[in-house]
Formats: C-alpha cells, structure tokens, sequence
C-alpha cells in the first residue's frame, strides 16, 4: 500500500501536509499557547507578502520556468509606492493602481524576452533581479516611510474569525490564492499552463498558444510581486531597497515543499499554502524556543529543500 501510495503524484503534498501536522503538534506539545487559533492565523499575517508571491512562483514553475526577480520586484513596489505616495502625493488607490501595472509589464517584458528570443528565463530573471533592485537605489537609498491614511488603517485593521483575527493583508493572500488555484484547474489558460510544463513541443503540436501562456506566465508572477509589494508595504508603512532580500528563495522553497516539481508540468497552487505554511511553522517553533539563532531556520529550510528536491526526483525515476 505504501508504494503504490509513493508512486502517486500527489505523494508530496501528501507528504507536506503531514510535515505541517507534525511541525504544530510538536509546537503544541512543547510550548502551551502554540496551538492557538491566533498563532495559526499569525503565520498567515506574518506570510502573506510570502504566499502571494508563492502563488506567482508557482505558476512559473509548472510552466517549466523560473523567476528570480520577485523578490526585488517587491522591494521596487514599495519604494515606488511610498516615493508616489510621500513626493508625488498622489492618491493611494492610484499608486496602487501604477505599482500592479509596473509589476505586470515588467513580468510580460521578461516572458517576452524568454519566448521570442529563446533566452534561458535563469539568465533573463536574474538580469530582471539586478535591474528592479538597482531602479530601487535609484530612487532613494535610505527608507521612506509611508503615512498615508489608506494604507494606515490596512495596517491596524483586524478581521475578526472564530478565535482570532486576521489582517486584510492576509485575506487578500488567501483571495488570490482561491482565484489561481481555480484558474490553474478549471480554465483552459490552466491547461494550456499544464501542457507547456509538461512537454513544450507536444503543445506546440496540439496548437496550444504557447506563447502566450509563456507571456501571461511570467506577467502574472510580476502582478504578485507587485501585490506582495503592497501588503508587505501595509505590513511595514516603509518603502525601503533592502525590503525582501532572499524573498524569491524563499517561496521557490515554499512551492518545492508545496509538491509542485521543478521540472514543471505537475504540482498544485494549493500546496503553494502549505509550503508556506511550513516556512512560518518552522520560524515560529524558533521563535517560541528562544535560545535559537535565526539562522537555524535557513538552515531548516535547505535541509527539507535538499530531501523534497530528493524525493520528486527518486519519485520520477520509479514512475519512468
């Protein structure tokens, strides 16, 4: 029973959903106060830039890509937003408005760059990594805080639910994460998503617009880089050039652990949640034993890279 469990492609996320239960059960068991309803909801507060981003990520990866540039896109929509808000003094849905713009395009203009040049989107992301962190320290090299009203109250405001609260930040993490997920399985751009991944030259054979799906791809991770942006700017009311450094690692970890594979064509949106949630399980386990550095969760975070990374790999070995 076990290997034919094991030789299904859900066996990861099986696998990560687990890992999660354990990780909180340990927490429960060892520190009183760990399973509150108001720590869980805290991982999705504290992780909501994260799965956002994740959510991008994702989407990527099963198209057989990859994008470095997130993180940076990030931290360019925070200090555009705060440099519109605090210098320009334009209105805030108008900057928020511009910021998801900019992100899109500059995703679009990568995927474009990807496809019709048949560059490697390594390269091409990572050329997008230095140029959105560099416009950054362009614009200011020190942190500009952000005051505006709008973003104020998205700041304070708590949405109360059973037991606890969450931020609107977090709400809006889990919107976007239901709307890819539906979008990812249940329209045709998501078959198309899953084709290209899977085998780019059978989906040119099947006349699948491969193109475009590349494009959109890459213009949807900026889009939620940019999102991310936002919350991360509610989350913090600063726009800053260093906001975010290693953000991109994180969420590819996320969508690893999540069960998407790396060689694209296979995974869920939703296991982008629970590999998420892993990172924030781990960092608040730190967190509450308090005689850790916080370095051991990086340390964490390689070593289940190393064995997920491991895992999909024996697992497609069997399966060929």
């Amino acid at each position: 029973m076990m290997r034919a469990l094991a030789r299904r492609p859900a066996f990861t996320s099986l696998v990560t959903l687990a890992l999660l239960v354990l990780l909180m059960g340990a927490g429960g068991l060892a520190y009183p106060g760990f399973l509150s309803v108001q720590v869980v909801c805290n991982l999705l507060i504290d992780n909501a830039y994260l799965l956002v981003i994740a959510v991008g990520m994702t989407f990527v990866i099963l198209s057989g890509g990859i994008d470095l540039s997130v993180g940076s896109v990030l931290a360019l929509s925070t200090i555009v937003a705060a440099w519109l808000l605090h210098v320009a003094h334009w209105p805030p849905l108008a900057v928020i408005a511009c910021v998801l713009l900019m992100g899109a395009a500059f995703g679009g203009a990568m995927g474009t760059l990807i496809h019709v040049f048949r560059l490697q989107p390594f390269i091409v992301t990572l050329a997008g990594m230095f140029l959105a962190r560099g416009l950054c320290y362009l614009i200011s090299i020190d942190a500009i805080t952000i005051d505006d009203p709008l973003f104020v109250v998205m700041s304070r405001t708590q949405l109360a639910i059973p037991g606890g609260f969450i931020s609107p930040g977090a709400a809006i993490a889990l919107a976007v994460l239901a709307l890819a997920a539906w979008c990812a399985h249940y329209s045709a751009f998501g078959r198309a998503l899953y084709a290209v991944g899977g085998n780019e030259q059978s989906a040119l054979m099947m006349g699948l617009p491969v193109g475009r799906t590349k494009v959109l791809v890459y213009a949807f991770s900026g889009f939620c880089a940019s999102l991310a942006g936002v919350l991360f700017a509610f989350y913090m009311l600063s726009g800053y050039a260093l906001h975010a450094q290693g953000a991109e690692l994180d969420a590819i970890a996320a969508v690893v652990i999540g069960g998407t594979l790396l060689a694209g064509g296979y995974g869920y949106v939703a296991g982008a949640l629970s590999g998420v949630l892993v990172l924030g399980a781990i960092q608040t386990l730190i967190a509450f034993d308090g005689t850790l550095s916080s370095w051991w969760t990086k340390i964490v975070i390689g070593a289940l890279l190393f064995v997920f990374c491991l895992v999909q790999r024996l697992l497609a070995h069997k399966n060929n």
